[in-house]
């Protein structure tokens, strides 16, 4: 008997999330376990485009996008829970995300997550995905955050894929 796979759904990106994703940020201390960060990332969310994934009622995981410009944008902070990773969820989320900047114009994509040069299994896991999902690393900044949490930002293109026209 096959395992049956639980339905998830990925919202269009709004404004206004940030007392949904609060919690699922909180409920991943291995990634967010500074309370000033989280405090910062939930101010920004409510101004930025978050897409939220949820399994019926459930809040599971979210995508905020932080557009710096004509072509290019930011997936400024985004989260899973648990007992969703590795189910297709984040590759899912990015895909609905990247397409919804396409039809903003933006062509790049950036992503910022810890270092290599700091050991730590989960953001070694998060670095994983972002290149299996075509993200490559650009530069490090060993102090942006701060020196114990050394900046990877990863870049990726996004295709723009040509519109059908309705005849």
């Amino acid at each position: 008997m096959a395992a049956e796979i639980t339905p998830f759904v990925i919202h269009e990106p709004t404004t206004g999330l940030a007392s949904r994703c609060e919690p699922i940020l909180r409920g991943l201390p291995d990634w967010f376990g500074i309370e000033s960060a989280i405090v910062h990332y939930v101010k920004t969310i409510d101004s930025l485009p978050t897409l939220m994934v949820t399994c019926g009622e459930d809040d599971i995981g979210f995508l905020s996008l932080k557009v710096h410009g004509p072509e290019a944008a930011d997936a400024y902070v985004l989260g899973i829970l648990e007992p969703w990773h590795r189910q297709g969820v984040g590759r899912a989320m990015f895909a609905e995300g990247e397409a919804w900047l396409a039809t903003q114009g933006i062509r790049f994509l950036q992503v910022k997550t810890v270092d290599p040069a700091r050991e730590c299994k989960y953001y070694a896991v998060s670095r994983r995905f972002y290149e299996s999902i075509g993200f490559t690393k650009l530069e490090t900044f060993p102090t942006l955050w701060d020196e114990s949490n050394p900046c990877l930002q990863m870049i990726k293109f996004i295709e723009m894929k040509p519109r059908t026209s309705q005849v």
